[in-house]
């Protein structure tokens, strides 16, 4: 509150005398001091008002300057919790008022104490007008000031959406995956028991033993992967219901794989045609499955091309299409393009890939109810990954991941 008293005053000196003689002025304090006020809206107006006020008539050598910041403060005081919630034009309406009604009051007080007649109606014209250019001048700055905070700090949540989306995407798979990889092992337990019966019934002790002595084995592993499952499950917090609409899923999905071509030093254009937008609760393994087909197709783009992705809703589904300008796949491998270990990357030793990329999509995509099926592009001459999901299924948020993990057994 010192601090806005002193740079008040201070700006003050800057001045100008409107009227004949130096009983009146106009300074730039009075611009400083609105602008601190509406900055520093968690400090007390009056207080900061009596301050300044105290300050200014010391410097200035005059009681009626001093009762302006005072008046000034109070009015503002009145109007400080609709300062972000009214528009700049009627917050200018009423700063000027407020700011018109303080230089009436000075004015008023400086005649009584000087015996000047103050009721001269040009002389308030000219007040009204400088209210005017000087409140909207400082509101328009405030304004301009607020919109460029704002902006920073829209880009600095929208990257930590994205780091969290891209954390999510990665306990979503790795909990899909361990998921699946338990559900082989009960299978795996199931059948060492029965061979360990079998083998009891037959009177092969020592290999029922082995077969038994496997089975527990399994079995300590199964009891490992549920402790690593639940700890994933702390982090990728299932019951948390959030929703995001698939412009926004197509915005992150877009983002991240602009900066995956730019790091892999290809020039690629992502457009995106998007015909619906729904809010879903699914919103992770769509943008797991989105991205990894993108990310696909910037891979398999040698320098230059173009990538598409559409989404459209026909006859109760929801239709993602991934159309790029690579090179495509072979007609004769489209029955096996999904299949684990099947791959078309390898790196420049020769070392294939591991090959679990498509075959993770497919496995989310059928746990969503959904279809996946790849064939030719006919715009972009590469491949086009065609994805169906019953419109139902993804805006009422089915909990189908909830489901799929709590009978992990």
């Amino acid at each position: 509150m010192v601090f806005i008293g002193i740079a008040t005053a201070i700006g003050a000196e800057f001045k100008i005398n409107p009227f004949n003689g130096d009983y009146f002025r106009i300074g730039l304090g009075v611009s400083t001091f609105l602008l601190c006020l509406l900055f520093m809206r968690h400090l007390s107006y009056v207080k900061t008002g009596i301050i300044t006020g105290i300050l200014s008539a010391i410097l200035q050598g005059s009681l009626a300057a001093g009762l302006y910041y005072v008046v000034f403060a109070f009015g503002m005081s009145r109007i400080r919790k609709k300062i972000n919630r009214v528009q700049p034009l009627i917050l200018g309406v009423m700063v000027v008022a407020i700011d018109f009604s303080s230089n009436m009051i000075e004015l008023l007080l400086r005649g009584l104490l000087l015996g000047t007649n103050v009721f001269h109606l040009n002389e308030w014209f000219l007040l009204a007008s400088i209210a005017v250019v000087r409140s909207y001048f400082i509101i328009g700055l405030f304004s301009s000031i607020s919109v460029g905070q704002m902006r920073v700090l829209h880009a600095e949540q929208e990257k930590r959406i994205e780091q969290m989306l891209n954390v999510g995407t990665g306990l979503y798979g790795e909990t899909f995956y361990l998921k699946k990889s338990m559900d082989a092992i009960e299978r795996i337990t199931a059948n060492s028991f029965d061979l360990y019966h079998k083998l009891k019934e037959e009177n092969l002790y020592q290999f029922s033993g082995h077969a038994l002595g496997i089975s527990q084995q399994i079995h300590e592993v199964k009891k490992d992967s549920q402790r690593i499952l639940a700890g994933l499950l702390k982090l990728y917090d299932t019951e948390i219901v959030v929703e995001m609409n698939l412009e926004e899923i197509l915005h992150f999905v877009v983002k991240g794989n602009q900066k995956y071509s730019k790091m892999l030093k290809k020039k690629i254009v992502i457009e995106q045609q998007l015909e619906v937008n729904y809010f879903t609760t699914h919103y992770i393994p769509l943008v797991t499955v989105l991205n990894n087909l993108v990310s696909n197709a910037v891979e398999a783009i040698d320098k230059n091309g173009n990538i598409k992705v559409r989404v459209v809703e026909e006859e109760q589904h929801i239709i993602f299409s991934v159309m790029d300008s690579g090179k495509g796949i072979p007609a004769q491998d489209n029955d096996i393009i999904f299949e684990p270990g099947f791959t078309t990357k390898f790196s420049d030793e020769g070392i294939a890939a591991t090959g679990i990329g498509l075959s993770h999509v497919r496995d989310i995509v059928c746990a969503l109810d959904g279809e996946i099926v790849v064939e030719k592009s006919e715009d972009a001459g590469g491949a086009k990954f065609v994805v169906r999901f019953p419109v139902a299924g993804i805006i009422q948020g089915r909990e189908v991941d909830v489901a799929f993990f709590r009978n992990s057994g």
